[in-house]
């Protein structure tokens, strides 16, 4: 790999164990099953991460099972908005740093909320964006939880 993440070097600071995996992303097919195939793990084990605005608190994030979707009821409870919605893909690279397909839960650009689904406590490993197309971490989800602050709730379904 010619260049780590900031993702990566958040888990290098912390000495967290992590491996990276490239894979071939295609524009057309940046979502997660397409991932999940590419790097050889169960759906459930590979995390999308999306952007959201809230009514009340602003910018949040929310990470979730690349086969699942966002319960943006549960998302809004969870983070004590009335509601949430997704922030218009444009607006995703100015607020984390970071392009569509290619966001990840850490190392963004400010420390927004992180809201991951619960199921991730148990998974070792779970595989979440590195920071750019192409590339995944492979990491323990309870040091996910950890290290990126994130608060674990049930916002899948």
């Amino acid at each position: 790999m010619s260049s780590k993440t900031n993702a990566c070097r958040l888990l290098d600071k912390h000495k967290i164990a992590y491996t990276v995996h490239e894979y071939e992303w295609d524009e057309e097919n940046l979502d997660a099953k397409h991932v999940a195939r590419q790097v050889h793990l169960q759906l459930e084990q590979v995390f999308k991460t999306l952007v959201l605005r809230g009514d009340k608190t602003g910018i949040i994030m929310a990470c979730i099972p690349s086969h699942k979707e966002l319960n943006l009821k549960a998302l809004a409870s969870a983070s004590k908005n009335k509601k949430v919605e997704m922030v218009p893909t444009k607006e995703i690279l100015g607020l984390t740093g970071y392009i569509r397909g290619g966001v990840s839960p850490l190392g963004v650009k400010k420390n927004y909320p992180l809201f991951i689904d619960e199921s991730a406590a148990n998974l070792n490993p779970i595989s979440i964006s590195a920071g750019k197309r192409g590339l995944q971490i492979f990491m323990n989800g309870a040091d996910l939880i950890k290290i990126s602050n994130a608060t674990p709730t049930s916002i899948a379904s």
